[in-house]
């Protein structure tokens, strides 16, 4: 069992970007709407399908449900949040859509084919690299039970230039995790690092 954080700060942080941006890139800490897509285009390598189940774990505003629908995909969407004025944020801005339902309460999580995660680890405030790192192993293996299908998650990398690396911010080595997934989740894993932005995207997909 993996050691939980005090995940209070963490929703402090993307409460005060989604207080003051709102429904957008911004407000889910992202510098820009062709960032967050591209990130989104990454992460959705992991869908061998057009008709699917879709839990978004760490969905902010629901922005990859529009981007679902602009893409043509067809997919059962489901928004997570550990944060309730995320999740508040999300429920306005999707009124009335048809395949989208938003959660705050972990409890509440269905299983469904594929698991996605934007930007969730990116911020670890004061815990240590080392604490943080359990954490996320932890949180991968939820992504694993919650997913009949498989699952992808983006991260900051280690390769980031070091004099634009922040203190407060998880670097993580996509070598430890592909190996780790790999090892503990399925032999078909796939590491993308090649997309001109300073993170990683690993795609797990279930034998």
């Amino acid at each position: 069992m993996s050691k939980i954080p005090n995940l209070e700060h963490v929703k402090s942080y993307f409460d005060k970007r989604i207080q003051e941006h709102g429904a957008s890139p911004r407000g889910s800490d992202w510098n820009s709407e062709t960032s967050q897509n591209l990130r989104f285009d990454q992460l959705l390598q992991v869908v061998e399908s057009q008709t699917f189940s879709l839990l978004d774990y760490g969905c902010g505003y629901g922005a990859l449900a529009d981007y679902l629908v602009a893409k043509g995909l067809d997919a059962d969407y489901y928004g997570y949040d550990i944060l309730e004025s995320a999740i508040e944020t999300a429920r306005q801005a999707h009124a009335g859509k048809l395949k989208r339902v938003f959660f705050t309460d972990k409890a509440q999580l269905p299983a469904c084919d594929y698991t996605v995660a934007s930007g969730i680890f990116n911020f670890r405030g004061e815990q240590s690299f080392e604490d943080w790192t359990e954490y996320v192993l932890g949180v991968l293996g939820e992504f694993d039970r919650l997913s009949r299908r498989g699952f992808s998650s983006n991260f900051l990398t280690k390769y980031s230039d070091a004099d634009k690396m922040r203190p407060d911010l998880y670097y993580a080595d996509p070598m430890v995790l592909f190996d780790y997934c790999k090892r503990k989740f399925s032999k078909n894993v796939a590491l993308l690092h090649d997309y001109r932005l300073y993170d990683f995207t690993l795609i797990v997909r279930k034998d």
